[in-house]
């Protein structure tokens, strides 16, 4: 029998990684959508369109307890991958509410239905680096301190808590996976790494002239999207649950970002990028750096692709997406 595994957030940058991942592992994989993702293919489903015959969409929406016990009574998977959520941190300033709403309620309701109808399902939270914050030190580890300075980052210390205490209370293999950035050719254009990349190829192909970005200050640790799903995987393999820092351990500015993606089709960013104060945040995170020692040692993970390799990568990918948008 192939070992089942659930993701929510499967049409997700993070999501179609890691089912492409479970797929060459030889799990069944299941996938939990909005039905307007079904009714949209073209738009909704491009990240997964490649292994759509290999895999099992479900409609369900993350706002609806009973849509979401319905799906895991049908599929009682071995395991569940819970990246579903309002992510884009900017957007969580305008939309509080709803940021807030939905992670919460969701993580809340996929736990309680894991423990109503698959309590031996290993369960992994999609916990993020913006809950540090304001954090106290550098780096940050699984004991630092959570300040989130975002909605999104509220609502991901809420489910973090929500996971621990389903595994201390109701004795759940729960656990959270404290990602840092991480990025690549599937990341929305909504992002900042993306936006800069996409703006890249098109300035390149004479498509625009000229980007609008906020704080080139900010710094992140910033790794590869397909080497971060296999420490996602690799957490719910331990013999007992435990949260764990997922990051390269470096940092770099979003100015060092924007200098190597222009750099690297041969163009001064300079002359390019606009920097606009309104596109800063309301409370501005500076620096996150994680110390991802604990994952090296339980796990035996470490990241793969550096950070010039990633850049790189995404332009390239950008590039000819454009161009092939171009000569159709």
């Amino acid at each position: 029998m192939k070992k089942k595994a659930l993701i929510t957030g499967i049409t997700g940058q993070d999501g179609s990684y890691l089912a492409e991942f479970l797929l060459k592992k030889g799990y069944q994989v299941h996938g939990m959508v909005r039905h307007v993702a079904l009714e949209d293919p073209e738009h909704r489903l491009w990240r997964i369109k490649h292994i759509l015959p290999k895999i099992e969409l479900h409609s369900a929406s993350l706002e609806s307890y009973a849509s979401v016990f319905n799906i895991m009574k049908k599929v009682r998977p071995e395991e569940c991958y819970h990246l579903a959520a309002q992510s884009f941190v900017s957007y969580s300033f305008e939309d509080e509410f709803s940021t807030i709403n939905t992670n919460i309620n969701g993580t809340h309701f996929v736990l309680s239905a894991i423990k109503e109808n698959a309590p031996r399902c290993r369960f992994y939270f999609a916990a993020s680096s913006e809950m540090f914050g304001h954090a106290k030190e550098t780096p940050q580890n699984e004991d630092t301190p959570f300040h989130p300075r975002s909605p999104y980052g509220i609502s991901k210390v809420a489910g973090f808590d929500l996971t621990r205490n389903y595994r201390e209370a109701y004795g759940l293999f729960a656990l959270s996976g404290l990602l840092f950035n991480h990025e690549s050719p599937r990341r929305g254009f909504e992002f900042v790494t993306r936006k800069i990349t996409n703006a890249v190829a098109e300035i390149k192909m004479g498509l625009i002239k000229k980007v609008n970005l906020g704080n080139l200050h900010a710094k992140r640790d910033w790794g590869f999207a397909g080497d971060y799903v296999e420490a996602m995987w690799m957490m719910l393999q331990q013999d007992k649950p435990g949260d764990y820092v997922v990051a390269t351990g470096q940092t770099h500015s979003v100015e060092e970002f924007v200098d190597l993606a222009f750099s690297h089709v041969g163009l001064n960013w300079k002359k390019y990028v606009i920097v606009d104060k309104n596109l800063y945040r309301p409370a501005e995170v500076n620096i996150l750096r994680g110390d991802y020692s604990k994952a090296r040692r339980q796990l035996g993970w470490k990241p793969g692709i550096k950070f010039e390799g990633l850049v790189k990568m995404m332009v390239d990918e950008d590039l000819k997406r454009v161009r092939k948008i171009r000569s159709n």
